[in-house]
Parts: C-alpha cells; structure tokens; sequence
C-alpha cells in the first residue's frame, strides 16, 4: 500500500470510529487555490475550503495550522499558541514528514508528536472540505464534527 493510500485509509477509518459522516468526491488532482475553485464550482462544492499549513518550528519541531483557505498565516499568534517561532515548512522537508503532497496535507494523519492548531471558526462552518492525501480525492463533513474527531486522534491539539 503506497504512502497516499495509508493516510486515506487513516481517514475513512477516522470518519468509521466516530460515525461522523462525511462524502467523498473524486475528481482531477487539486494541488493549489485556483485548480480548487474551478474543481469546487464543477462539482457544486458549497462547503468552505480547509487549508493545512505544516509549519517548522524554531529549533525542532513542526505543527499544523487548520484553517480556512482564505485565512492568512498569523506567526507571531502561533508563536504565542505555540512557544516557538514557526515558518512554513519547505516542500522537500513537509514531504519527508508527512507522506503528503504540497497543497494535499491531510489533517487526520501526521506523526502524534505534530500539535494542531485548529482554527475554531472552523466549528460554525456548515460542510469543511479537505484533502485526506490523495489529491485526487476531497472529503466534506459538517463543522460541529470537527472537536469529534480531533479527540480522536493522538496529536496535541491547540484552539486558536
């Protein structure tokens, strides 16, 4: 089983442990902002567009910051959340960490040493879209699941 399809399997199992349903669409391979709204307008996606920045932290470590995709990368807030001064993470070095391609971090299936910091306006959100690593494929599921299946996972997770 190749790398993409472990953290897609980690995902439909999470959505299975918790009952939180979910719908899956497969379509052409998003991998920026732009492919995203064209795919999303093709499709009649509705929901709002998550975005998964994997950030190295100052000395050793990464994290995740969750949020939506037009929310703009707040360091000096993250720092505070966080203890460390955090940059985004080169390509090569997310790659190597987490198995996922640029513009397709899945959320649901980093390291459980990787802190999220999951931005709660997130919780209002009617349906949040997400890649679950394949880019080929985007998961929706409502906002008020998301605390759900945070608990779920092993990683230490910060709201912001």
């Amino acid at each position: 089983m190749s790398q993409l399809e472990h953290i897609y399997q980690k995902n439909i199992c999470l959505f299975e442990q918790t009952s939180v349903p979910f719908q899956e669409w497969r379509h052409e391979p998003i991998l920026d902002f732009a492919t995203d709204v064209l795919v999303a307008e093709r499709l009649g996606w509705t929901g709002t567009h998550s975005k998964s920045l994997f950030l190295k932290l100052k000395g050793t470590g990464y994290a995740l910051y969750l949020t939506d995709k037009d929310t703009r990368f707040d360091a000096k807030a993250l720092k505070t959340l966080l203890g460390k001064r955090p940059s985004i993470c080169s390509d090569d070095e997310m790659i190597e960490q987490t198995g996922c391609v640029p513009g397709a971090v899945s959320p649901f299936a980093l390291s459980s040493d990787i802190p999220i910091v999951v931005d709660t306006r997130l919780y209002t959100c009617q349906e949040i879209l997400y890649t679950p690593g394949h880019p080929e494929v985007t998961f929706g599921f409502a906002g008020q699941a998301l605390p759900t299946l945070l608990a779920e996972i092993d990683n230490p997770v910060i709201e912001m």
